[in-house]
């Protein structure tokens, strides 16, 4: 696997375009400013990349967004500015980048309608839906399309992303560019050689924070228990796992970091011990293959919807 770092600033968790920290844009984002990328999806993961391109300056003209709910509709225009509508014919036919960001068993609904535009605009196709391999996909859109997938994680609202990319032999280098500059807004980009890999990249990274956010949570908790008030045990948890992400960030030898942080019979390998004791690599092996599992499930289940459409 091979790993491409970009850097987003940001200083606080941005809910609206007001709040965000705009740095630098990186130059494979710069690059792609004369596109327009359309969202078929506005939900979590939709609104995140949509967080992260207007972070970096992409035109929020250039921005479309296919979303259902009126709510969310109308905070997607007035946090980032950028257009929306009900009707994903309309994102279709504007996108030169389509982003599918539905719900993998949603997939075949969205855009088998869309078929006959996605033959007249020939978009780049980047897929955040996990499970669905480019085969189904291309069998969705009815034509022979450039497309990536790409599984993003929620800390992109940041920034702060990680996401895994995954392209056939036949996508062109520059349909890989510009896939990676919305990915690389952010947060940091690996790409993958097999296709297979990408429900084990959906269950390290794409469910990742959720694991982090509940071993805080368990953190919080166990520190209540020892007699600390409820919101000091919070803070000092999430604080702690802030601290920890930024350093893993800034150095990827986890066993060292760690290893700083343990002396020899002090209280870090009390606790490192008792997690050794509980299991604690088996239990988080298990989840992983849970997840990766799952992400097959949900691919199987979208292609028997799509026998049974047919």
């Amino acid at each position: 696997m091979t790993a491409r770092t970009t850097t987003a600033a940001a200083q606080s968790a941005p809910q609206s375009l007001s709040a965000l920290s705009v740095g630098s844009a990186p130059s494979a984002v710069t690059a792609i400013r004369d596109q327009t990328i359309g969202f078929l999806g506005g939900g979590h993961m939709g609104r995140a990349l949509v967080a992260a391109l207007r972070r970096h300056d992409h035109p929020a003209a250039q921005i479309v967004v296919g979303e259902p709910g009126g709510d969310a509709r109308r905070a997607l225009e007035r946090d980032f500015g950028v257009r929306t509508t009900a009707d994903n014919l309309e994102v279709a036919a504007a996108a030169d980048i389509l982003v599918l960001a539905v719900k993998p068993q949603d997939m075949a609904a969205a855009l088998l309608p869309l078929q006959a535009t996605l033959a007249h605009r020939r978009p780049l196709v980047v897929s955040i839906a996990a499970g669905l391999p480019v085969a189904r996909l291309q069998e969705y859109c009815g034509t022979a399309l450039p497309i990536v997938r790409a599984m993003p994680n929620r800390p992109a609202l940041l920034g702060l992303g990680a996401s895994g990319l995954y392209a056939p032999a036949d996508v062109p280098a520059e349909a890989r560019a510009r896939a990676e500059a919305v990915l690389a807004a952010a947060g940091m980009v690996a790409w993958i050689d097999h296709e297979t890999l990408m429900d084990a990249v959906t269950a390290v990274s794409g469910s990742g924070p959720a694991y982090f956010f509940r071993l805080a949570e368990a953190l919080a908790d166990a520190g209540r228990a020892q007699g600390l008030p409820t919101e000091v045990a919070s803070r000092l948890a999430a604080a702690t796992l802030a601290g920890a992400g930024a350093m893993a960030a800034a150095d990827a030898d986890l066993a060292g970091l760690r290893a700083a942080v343990t002396s020899r019979g002090g209280t870090t390998a009390a606790a490192l011990a008792t997690f050794e004791t509980g299991g604690l690599e088996r239990l988080v092996a298990e989840a992983v293959e849970s997840a990766t599992r799952r992400g097959r499930e949900l691919a199987q289940a979208a292609s028997d919807s799509t026998v049974k459409r047919g």
